[in-house]
């Protein structure tokens, strides 16, 4: 009898989680609106280059989504994020044209670890300030955002064009895919073209991803998100999860700058403004839910790629002033917005009955971690 009950309980599948529900609704609000649009829109929509189209032209965004979604699963925030790409292009953009450095390689190298080394500085500072002295995260971003945009412009006000030619053969490095590309009406066979920049946005999903899902730090990072108190009686290291997250976040930032750079180089005062906005809404479309504990960079992913795809539209479609983008993004934000709000209510509707028993009366018990809500 035992044996039967133990080999239906393996052969009863587990719900869905939080994280997992979410991002398959971001998924198939992404397959529906994509499909869509090749219906009606037919064009570019029916070619594989508009995917990769999508990806090039948001390499940058998807890898800072990522790092937002990072810190925000851990219950924190972080509006530097473009700030740091400002900076970074910046710096990188002015390095790369006055290094006097005779070897493209060398010179390449060295202004990737100086993109990393921006982030880096500014993820280690933002996290001891929020994990060790306990500022407020909101805080400590938003006056990171303010030291990046401030050291952007002293750096210079004037728009500042990559003249490096090792630098720019490598942004006009394009992988080419020939059998999903199209047959032009010359006859000529035009091959699909991914960016370097996009290939590293796709591998900084699945990294981040086996790092969430897999590592003691990622899972510590949910827990921490979703209930501090329970976090520490587990023995997690409450403070050093925090400030890993801010880390991580800091140099995906630098990254993103650099991959920025790959996709439009040259630097400006203005590169990335309101990215942070935009990464923070990838991240609420992609299922992870404001008050941490829930979400996933493959949602996240997804999110990106629909408000991706809702500009790309509009666009190509007679509505194409900027305004109904702006209201498109506002509707499908908050339509998550709701829709993580009924999560939250269905979640602790289930906490409630698990603290429960079944004559509707609390129970008793002596680990006060049992009485936490914890995703």
């Amino acid at each position: 009898m035992k044996e039967k009950r133990k080999g239906f309980a393996l052969g009863r599948r587990e719900p869905l989680t939080d994280t997992q529900m979410l991002m398959f609704i971001s998924i198939g609000i992404f397959a529906a609106m994509y499909i869509g649009a090749m219906l009606t829109l037919g064009g570019g929509f029916l070619k594989p280059q508009m995917i990769f189209d999508l990806l090039n032209d948001n390499a940058a965004l998807i890898i800072i989504s990522c790092a937002l979604t990072i810190v925000m699963i851990g219950g924190g925030i972080n509006i530097s994020v473009g700030g740091v790409i400002g900076l970074t292009v910046m710096s990188c953009a002015l390095f790369l044209n006055n290094n006097g450095i005779e070897s493209a390689f060398l010179s390449i190298l060295l202004t990737f670890l100086l993109a990393l080394g921006i982030g880096l500085g500014f993820g280690l500072l933002q996290g001891f300030l929020v994990s060790h002295l306990e500022i407020q995260p909101f805080i400590v971003t938003l006056a990171g955002m303010f030291l990046a945009r401030g050291l952007t412009t002293i750096l210079s006000v004037n728009p500042v064009k990559v003249t490096n030619e090792g630098f720019l053969a490598l942004v006009s490095t394009k992988l080419k895919i020939s059998w999903l590309g199209y047959v032009a009406q010359n006859g000529n066979l035009i091959p699909a073209k991914i960016e370097i920049g996009a290939v590293v946005a796709v591998a900084v999903v699945f990294l981040m991803f086996l790092l969430l899902r897999y590592t003691k730090l990622g899972r510590g990072i949910y827990a921490v998100g979703g209930n501090r108190q329970s976090a520490l009686m587990l023995g997690i290291n409450v403070k050093n999860t925090i400030f890993w997250s801010y880390v991580i976040s800091g140099l995906l930032s630098g990254l993103a700058g650099f991959v920025f750079l790959m996709h439009k180089p040259a630097g400006n005062a203005s590169v990335a403004m309101r990215s942070e906005m935009d990464a923070i809404a990838s991240s609420i479309i992609g299922g992870t839910l404001l008050t941490g504990g829930v979400g996933g960079v493959i949602g996240t992913f997804f999110g990106t790629m629909i408000l991706a795809t809702i500009q790309k539209i509009i666009a190509l479609s007679p509505l194409n002033a900027s305004w109904w983008q702006e209201m498109a993004n506002g509707a499908m934000l908050s339509f998550f917005i709701l829709l993580q709000s009924v999560v939250l209510m269905r979640k602790n509707r289930s906490g409630s009955r698990k603290r429960k028993g079944p004559d509707g009366k609390k129970k008793k018990t002596e680990d006060p971690a049992a009485q936490s809500g914890s995703s």
